[in-house]
């Protein structure tokens, strides 16, 4: 039975969302990729939601089983009307951005899904990536012919910060903490990795380098009540 390590998302969200005892709701945007099982491990009692084309992408009969809710959607055909505002107290759209022309609109048009109090979490390739080797299951951003825009860092936060408006009544958004995407474990497993590939696949897959790399950056902000504060986009 090989080590099952949780991805960095569950390991960083589960400090933010302490109180795994009360339910909360989830919204993972692009539930494929075993995505269910692993969310509801670690956040058991939680309702999730997913949304994507098809609930079977990735997944086993036991994620599928793990969806409390799905919503059936086309993310290039993006439909906010969907999804309940004020509904969610954590939304996860984790390597989905860099598959959509649009992805950008998209995470707009979420931001008012979120409670007050809510966190927004999203994970995409760096912009670095575009360097890196190419190999066989992506290390490269352009290994993967799906990919099609590159984001940064500074863009997608000022896709929240711009949600701040002093002057109004609207909720607004403050980043939390953003980063690359690193758990060490996986760096210190890396040879016993590469030798099970060689053996399961007689090649290595470009993702058991992601971590030793830094292929992913990460993002996460959280939605507050209105102040008085004079948040500004950061300059690009």
């Amino acid at each position: 039975m090989g080590l099952i390590i949780p991805p960095y998302r569950i390991y960083i969200l589960s400090k933010y969302l302490k109180t795994k005892k009360q339910t909360i709701k989830i919204l993972d945007i692009g539930c494929g990729s075993n995505s269910p099982s692993i969310t509801k491990k670690a956040f058991p009692t939680a309702h999730y939601t997913g949304v994507d084309i098809d609930k079977n992408y990735n997944n086993s009969l036991q994620d599928i089983q793990m969806i409390d809710s799905f919503i059936q959607m086309d993310l290039n055909h993006f439909d906010s009307t969907l999804i309940p505002n004020n509904e969610y107290d954590l939304i996860i759209m984790s390597h989905i951005i860099e598959h959509l022309t649009d992805g950008d609109k998209i995470i707009q048009q979420l931001l008012p899904k979120l409670k007050i109090g809510g966190f927004f979490y999203i994970e995409f390739p760096s912009e670095k990536s575009v360097s890196f080797p190419s190999m066989p299951g992506t290390l490269n951003f352009f290994d993967d012919d799906t990919h099609c825009r590159i984001y940064s860092i500074t863009e997608i936060c000022n896709l929240f910060l711009k949600q701040a408006h002093p002057q109004t009544q609207c909720p607004e958004f403050k980043i939390i903490k953003v980063g690359t995407v690193r758990q060490w474990i996986n760096i210190f497993l890396l040879p016993l990795k590469a030798l099970v590939h060689f053996i399961k696949f007689k090649h290595c897959k470009g993702g058991i380098f992601w971590d030793l790399y830094g292929f992913a950056h990460f993002v996460i902000a959280q939605k507050i009540p209105p102040s008085k504060s004079t948040l500004s986009p950061i300059n690009q």
